[in-house]
């Protein structure tokens, strides 16, 4: 049963790239909600004429003797997000969550790979990879980079690209993906970024024979799975909700062409 909570944002970071770090005391949600990587919240913005803003989560820590808290990454790409981002620390926020199906994740060695805003939630699965895996980030330029220092303290090792050249690999992650999956055996590629980004990254993994999960994403209404605004067509014919079904699926589930 998906849960309705009223929040406290706890601490608020504008980073250098303009995206917004939020820290939530959510009550006991990691404890009893089945909290895991890759699953989102649904954030009431503004007013009712107002949809909730899907956010997926950064990290979270289950409380003792205080609530829990969630961390959220997010830009400003709309009014909603823009009303979000101008709450101050002590406001009280309406959220529905965890939400979705999030990454399969065991103790092993991964490539994590996030494009852009779907770098954050990334983090949360490096986390759970006790440190061996290596993460592969993707930015448009060196002054949209966030969280390099916390995947740092998380994975093996991190390689960055930049569509500009500005810092690291002059190129797209999937060039990137394609090098480590030579040199290196992994147990899965999970991947969150833009859909054409995921659709290479897919086709890489594929290549060199190792499964691969993408967090899709999508614009979604009810983040429940009753509207049909983040339908996303399957290889097999179906159509699946990126909010209920996702939303991480199977690489190959996805009709990459559609």
């Amino acid at each position: 049963m998906k849960v309705e909570h009223t929040c406290k944002i706890l601490a608020k970071e504008v980073l250098g790239s303009g995206a917004v770090a939020m820290t939530l005391g959510v009550g006991d949600m990691v404890r009893t909600d089945r909290m895991g990587p890759g699953k989102f919240i649904h954030i009431q913005c503004g007013g009712a004429s107002l949809l909730r803003r899907p956010i997926s989560v950064c990290a979270w820590s289950v409380g003792r003797e205080r609530d829990d808290t969630l961390t959220v990454v997010f830009e400003t790409r709309g009014e909603g997000t823009a009303w979000l981002a101008r709450r101050p620390v002590g406001h009280m926020l309406d959220v529905l969550g965890p939400l979705g199906n999030g990454f399969d994740v065991e103790l092993g060695t991964y490539l994590l790979v996030g494009g852009g805003i779907g770098v954050p939630p990334m983090l949360s699965c490096a986390g759970y990879t006790g440190g061996t895996s290596t993460a592969i980030l993707g930015f448009r330029s060196r002054d949209k980079a966030i969280l390099l220092d916390e995947f740092a303290g998380e994975c093996a090792q991190v390689q960055i690209a930049t569509d500009d050249g500005s810092l690291g690999h002059h190129g797209f992650v999937d060039e990137l993906v394609r090098r480590e999956l030579e040199k290196q055996s992994y147990r899965a590629v999970l991947a969150c970024g833009p859909r054409p980004m995921l659709k290479s990254v897919a086709r890489a993994a594929a290549a060199f024979g190792v499964p691969c999960q993408v967090s899709m994403e999508e614009r979604m209404g009810c983040g429940v799975g009753a509207c049909l605004v983040c339908a996303t067509p399957m290889r097999d014919g179906t159509v699946k909700h990126v909010c209920k079904d996702g939303p991480v699926f199977r690489a190959e589930e996805v009709d990459w062409d559609a």
